[in-house]
């Protein structure tokens, strides 16, 4: 029977609350009072104790510093009260008691402020302001498939991904009308929320003798008079690991508001508390128009958090231990072989890329020049090669480490996805913009898998992101210009599907040469056959498959992928080297004598190389080196870091510029000769205009008895010279005049 005569002699609590204490509030609620349901949570605040120090209260601490909004804990509120009153009060009935506590919570403040004075000079009450209460909680969130009608009005937890973000709106909290006839003001609360305000019909004056009485619908809104505050909407859709096989994902609308707006982006992973609401869609479909009781549900959120901590577009927070660890890491000396050790471990081989990718994932650093000039830091890296050489898993493992990462195929990616398109919106009939993966990759890396698959025209689009980082876009009536620093890793197949070395260099990369010269490396992948590495990479993918399942459990992986996000994120953020100047004239004189030799391997062979050695790539060594020198925090870039970067460009790019055949090297004068027989066969065996298939051609000269690789030379070096030409997929062998 504790607490029936509470409030009952000492205070009356009708003022405050006009029709929530008393009796019926009794009745409701066992015996508590909205009265002393406020006491204690205004107790609760300024006593729950933190367990690890005597006399320390972090939510009296945590009011005082941030006057704005106070974080509370759903396991602090079970652990203080012994009866549970207070957590079931509130996620039974959350809009109800929530307001009570943010109450509680400007009144604690008001008093642990000191009293300030008066313009007349003597002390005051400091005034009581506003507090939002934002919940978090322990348990686990969840499914957006599992809401329904039994959540109404109850606290829900669930995560996801933000897919849109709306502009900020004004939201009234109090409405002040006026009468239309007799000047008579009210003030009206609204429901918070996605809903309105109730205006009453009709106006409770009493009218004198010889006045008009009032209409009915007299009061008219007074918008100046009122009270605001922000609110934003949101979409979230549900992570893609929780949609069931064959389904779409679903979304639900969310609604934040006050200190909660503008501190997301789209794209961010978020598990949110909230009340789970509805509301009367305004622009709801005609079907449902005359459906009185339909109403379209959304979530009131009370409390967010982001639920990947590697998020680069936030200001990312490292602990202190956190910090020593990664300075301790970076000081040892063979730092970078271990990063190195940690990309893609399920890879065997391949030491040079895992380098390069690495470099890829920490960048060099962004350069902003006295005129406007914006020079990029982003390393791009292309992967070109024969099927199954484990570029795609490159691509996955890059999509899941760096901070910041999209994933698209060549194929089914078009210039208005990659960069960005014009929509318009359903609702108002305006354009608005949709970033592609470019502008969505902002600050990370784009993956783009069958480059080489992609079509031209919306190759080109990608030319601008590349070089200059932004995408501008003039059409439907918006001109504009947006971000897209991101570094590109594009993996591409030959045309004929395999590398073939019998083939020259611009046979064998068919992609033009405004393309190659913004990559900054191009690795050729090859697969070779050889019985000690054949036998080494069996094994070792027999292993992976065999242990797979074993660690699976092991979280030591995930860990490290976890470790390396958070280091590259901490490089990129705290450290930015620039190049010493004895780096700098090191690098001066290898350029040019790279030149050099490119002039003179063109002059020898009388053409020019398939992959041009450009100033952009003197910059990308440059790039290269700065992001050796970011993984281990250094902030200048020295000689070491500069000849390891010449090293994986000479090996990359310079030795891709010269695989492949050239027309005059290595022939022996018996090849030489062999050859001219051969091509005087062809020449017998063929007219002028006349088609044949390659294969039959191919296998009738070796009938004649001569050596099939001649032939294939022999061909190649007509159609340098424009003597035959290919069609059908090189597949038909055309003779020209």
């Amino acid at each position: 029977m504790s607490g029936w005569d509470e409030g009952a002699v000492y205070y009356s609590d009708q003022a405050q609350f006009p029709h929530g204490g008393g009796a019926t509030g009794d009745a409701e609620n066992g015996g508590t009072s909205r009265h002393v349901i406020l006491r204690k949570f205004k107790e609760f605040i300024r006593n729950f104790p933190d367990k690890s120090q005597p006399n320390v209260f972090p939510y009296r601490e945590a009011l005082l510093e941030n006057q704005n909004y106070l974080i509370i804990n759903l396991s602090d509120l079970l652990s203080y009260e012994r009866d549970q009153t207070l957590p079931e009060l509130l996620r039974q009935n959350p809009a109800d008691y929530l307001p009570l506590f943010e109450t509680a919570a400007a009144e604690v403040l008001a008093s642990l402020k000191s009293r300030v004075a008066s313009e007349s000079g003597e002390m005051e009450e400091p005034e009581i302001g506003e507090v939002q209460i934002l919940l978090r909680s322990e348990q686990d969130s969840m499914s957006m498939r599992s809401l329904g009608a039994q959540c109404i009005s109850k606290l829900v937890k669930v995560s996801g991904i933000v897919i849109a973000a709306s502009k900020t709106k004004a939201k009234a909290t109090y409405v002040t009308l006026l009468c239309k006839n007799c000047k008579n003001v009210k003030i009206v609360p609204c429901r918070p929320g996605l809903g309105g305000a109730i205006v009453p019909r009709s106006c409770d004056h009493v009218p004198q003798v010889g006045e008009d009485p009032c209409p009915i619908d007299p009061w008219v809104v007074v918008p100046d008079k009122s009270k605001y505050v922000d609110q934003q909407t949101l979409k979230l859709q549900e992570n893609p690991e929780d949609v069931p096989t064959g389904e779409l994902p679903r979304n639900m609308l969310l609604s934040i508001d006050r200190h909660l707006v503008q501190t997301i982006v789209p794209g961010t992973r978020l598990t949110i508390m909230g009340i789970y609401s509805i509301f009367q869609a305004s622009n709801s479909s005609t079907s449902h128009k005359g459906a009185v009781a339909v109403r379209q549900p959304y979530i009131r959120v009370v409390g967010l958090e982001e639920t990947n901590e590697a998020n680069s577009r936030g200001p990312a927070n490292f602990t202190v231990d956190e910090k020593e660890e990664f300075l301790k890491f970076a000081s040892d000396s063979n730092a970078y072989d271990k990063i190195c050790s940690m990309v893609a471990p399920s890879i065997f081989g391949h030491v040079d890329v895992k380098k390069a990718v690495a470099c890829l994932l920490f960048g060099g650093s962004r350069k902003f020049l006295p005129d406007g000039v914006r020079l990029r830091g982003d390393i791009n890296v292309l992967l070109l090669g024969d099927p199954s050489t484990a570029k795609s898993q490159f691509l996955k493992f890059v999509e899941k480490t760096a901070p910041v990462a999209v994933y698209t195929s060549g194929k089914g990616s078009s210039a208005a996805g990659l960069t960005a398109s014009v929509i318009r919106d359903n609702s108002s009939r305006e354009f608005y913009l949709e970033g592609g993966a470019m502008v969505l990759a902002d600050g990370g890396v784009v993956c783009i898998d069958e480059f080489d698959k992609m079509r031209p025209e919306d190759r080109v689009a990608i030319h601008e992101a590349m070089e200059q980082q932004t995408i501008s876009i003039a059409k439907a009536g918006i001109t504009t210009v947006l971000n897209s620093r991101t570094a590109v890793l594009a993996a591409a197949n030959p045309p004929s599907g395999r590398y073939d070395d019998l083939k020259t260099a611009q046979d064998n990369i068919d992609l033009q040469t405004t393309i190659l010269s913004r990559f900054d490396l191009i690795f050729i992948v090859k697969d070779i056959r050889k019985y000690d590495q054949d036998k080494r990479i069996a094994s070792h993918i027999v292993r992976v498959h065999a242990s797979a399942e074993a660690s699976r459990d092991d979280t030591k992986t995930s860990k490290e992928y976890n470790w390396l996000k958070r280091y590259i994120q901490y490089c990129k953020t705290n450290c930015h080297p620039r190049l010493s100047d004895s780096a700098a004239s090191m690098l001066q004189e290898s350029y040019v004598k790279i030149r050099q030799d490119m002039r003179r391997q063109s002059n020898e062979t009388g053409e020019a190389a398939a992959i041009p050695i450009t100033v952009r790539q003197l910059e990308a060594i440059v790039r290269l080196s700065e992001a050796l020198a970011r993984m281990r925090l250094s902030q200048v870039a020295n000689e070491d870091h500069v000849s390891e970067a010449i090293r994986l460009f000479n090996i990359s790019t310079m030795d891709a510029a010269r695989s492949g055949i050239n027309q005059h090297i290595n022939l022996t004068p018996e090849m030489a000769n062999e050859i001219k027989q051969a091509e005087t066969q062809i020449k017998r065996r063929m007219g002028i205009g006349s088609h044949i298939s390659e294969r039959r051609l191919v296998d009738e000269l070796t009938r004649m008895g001569m050596n099939e690789s001649i032939v294939r030379r022999a061909l190649i070096i007509m159609h340098q010279r424009d003597e035959v030409e290919y069609k059908r997929e090189r597949r038909v062998v055309v003779r020209k005049a």
